[in-house]
């Protein structure tokens, strides 16, 4: 087991210590705030009129600002909506104001955000509604038409108004609402986080204040950040990268963040060019997307530090990116949501170490063990499963009793990886069937099942292959019924309406009977190579 406190000197761990949470005892900090919402707080006491956040229109909005907003919100939320605390806000929202001022309300009544994906298609958002057990949902204006849908269920509908001309909740007309503290505290639940799509594999992770707000500032000095600095939140703000490793991280530290609705390399590039963006954290298709316009963008001379995880970045990526930026400092980094983002972290620039495809090392506050087939702990160089525990680990998954997390701690992570002789951990594949298209997580069974609904289909299988964009995509064997006649153009077409766009299989093979293991399981092996003979 490797201790990340034993890895990192003291400068890293400066005021840290046990702390006892709830039913846990972890190391992190004694003195953090109490919710992203006072962390917030702080920050506009202290910058007052600094730019906090930009939106996608260019419309800034300094910390006092934003603070008003969000105590606005808050406030209706409260006083209309009737959310109290403990209850389960849902945001259907874009990148942008609207999002942020939401998330930071939920936070001050101590209450719980539920972001939905806005890449997905209607059913998939309405599966993921059902679960969530939600007193409100807030609605971007470009997702109205689902709406009714909400209201059906009982859930009342928010709904924004205007947002390319104005902050969207302008129309509501809100009054500045008297001061008062938010009532989180460390122990509440915060965040609770889908981490897939409509089947019963959907997961909900529940994330408590303590495991984000230890997060953000292990973030905040494991990539030496400060109040200067500016981001681009180049990711889904949904997801755990955009919301806490990005949007989190920059308002606790008072930096200033600029929300982008829709990933644009070229244009997250300009924005790098004008604002002097100084850092950026996305996933190896962020950034691979954004050397195709190097020649255009030949000098980044205002970028300090990427940090790169969500899924593999190739070496050679990496070199790429040091040639392009080389005296910019990439850092890897290894999570998911169940770790609030940060699990392991490289300390320095990865691309001029002689570990470039290491992760990095477990943060302070997390341990970690590599466990072999038979649970033991794995020797040093030895492959075996991962698992992690710590401050910023969660605790347990919504309505989901699961083997996953063990009663004193320990994250199952799926997958596998070593630890090498200096402490640095390396990630070399993952033992599930999940498919990581560009830091998008696929999960066959969705996919299959929707492939199962479409008339004709008999029998059909999904499995992960290269790609050479996005690292991997979803591909297919399809069994016909006799008398079907379905093309490729045709199953994609069909799976438009009903899955979002990067879950739709890239190949689809048809095949007189999806491949066989012995144990009469579907051969995911055998269906890649399929696909790999198909390449020939």
């Amino acid at each position: 087991m490797l201790k990340g406190k034993n890895v990192w000197n003291e400068w890293y761990q400066k005021g840290m210590g046990e702390m006892r949470i709830g039913e846990r005892t972890v190391y992190s900090f004694p003195d953090m705030k109490k919710s992203f919402y006072d962390m917030l707080r702080a920050s506009a006491e202290k910058y007052p009129h600094k730019t906090g956040l930009c939106d996608n229109w260019n419309r800034s909005y300094t910390y006092r600002e934003f603070l008003s907003m969000t105590d606005s919100l808050a406030f209706y939320l409260r006083e209309t909506m009737q959310v109290k605390k403990g209850g389960h806000v849902g945001l259907l929202l874009n990148n942008g104001i609207e999002f942020a001022a939401s998330f930071y309300a939920v936070s001050k009544l101590g209450a719980v955000t539920v972001p939905f994906p806005t890449k997905y298609r209607e059913p998939e958002v309405r599966s993921l509604v059902e679960k969530a057990d939600l007193a409100c949902i807030l609605v971007s204006e470009d997702y109205e038409a689902w709406s009714p849908a909400y209201e059906n269920m009982g859930i009342p509908v928010l709904l924004t108004h205007g947002e390319e001309k104005e902050y969207g909740f302008t129309y509501l007309h809100m009054p500045e609402a008297p001061w008062e503290e938010g009532v989180g505290e460390l122990a509440d639940e915060a965040i609770i986080m889908f981490t897939s799509g409509t089947t019963s594999a959907s997961k909900g992770v529940v994330l408590k204040n303590y495991n984000i707000n230890h997060a953000v500032m292990i973030y905040q000095r494991l990539l030496h950040l400060d109040s200067e600095d500016k981001t681009i939140i180049p990711v889904p703000v949904y997801h755990i990268t955009g919301l806490v490793a990005l949007l989190g991280l920059f308002v606790c530290l008072g930096g200033t963040v600029y929300l982008y609705k829709r990933y644009d390399a070229r244009r997250i590039l300009e924005g790098v060019c004008k604002h002097g963006i100084t850092f950026m954290h996305g996933s190896p298709t962020v950034f691979g997307l954004l050397l195709n316009y190097q020649k255009e963008f030949p000098r980044l001379p205002s970028i300090r530090t990427l940090a790169c995880g969500s899924s593999y970045l190739p070496v050679e990526t990496l070199k790429k990116l040091h040639r392009w930026m080389p005296e910019m400092k990439l850092q890897n980094v290894y999570g998911m949501t169940e770790t609030s983002s940060p699990g392991t972290v490289f300390p320095y620039d990865a691309a001029t170490s002689i570990y470039p495809g290491s992760e990095g090392k477990p943060v302070p506050g997390m341990e970690i063990k590599i466990a072999d087939e038979e649970g033991n702990e794995a020797p040093e160089g030895t492959v075996g499963l991962v698992f992690l525990r710590g401050a910023n680990i969660c605790e347990y998954y919504y309505h989901l009793d699961t083997p996953l997390i063990t009663k004193d701690g320990w994250l199952n992570t799926g997958d596998m990886g070593y630890i090498n002789e200096d402490s640095y951990v390396f990630i070399v594949d993952r033992k599930k069937d999940m498919i990581n298209r560009g830091g998008e997580k696929i999960w066959c069974t969705d996919v299959e099942d929707e492939l199962m609904a479409i008339e004709g289909v008999r029998d059909a299988a999904v499995a992960g292959i290269p790609d050479a964009v996005y690292g991997e995509a979803a591909a297919a064997v399809v069994v016909l019924e006799e008398q079907a006649h379905l093309t490729q153009e045709d199953i994609k077409e069909r799976l438009k309406g009903r899955l979002a766009r990067y879950k739709i299989p890239e190949q689809i093979l048809f095949v007189e009977a999806v491949p066989k293991t012995p144990g009469l399981k579907t051969d995911k092996r055998r269906i890649k190579e399929l696909f790999a003979e198909k390449q020939m």
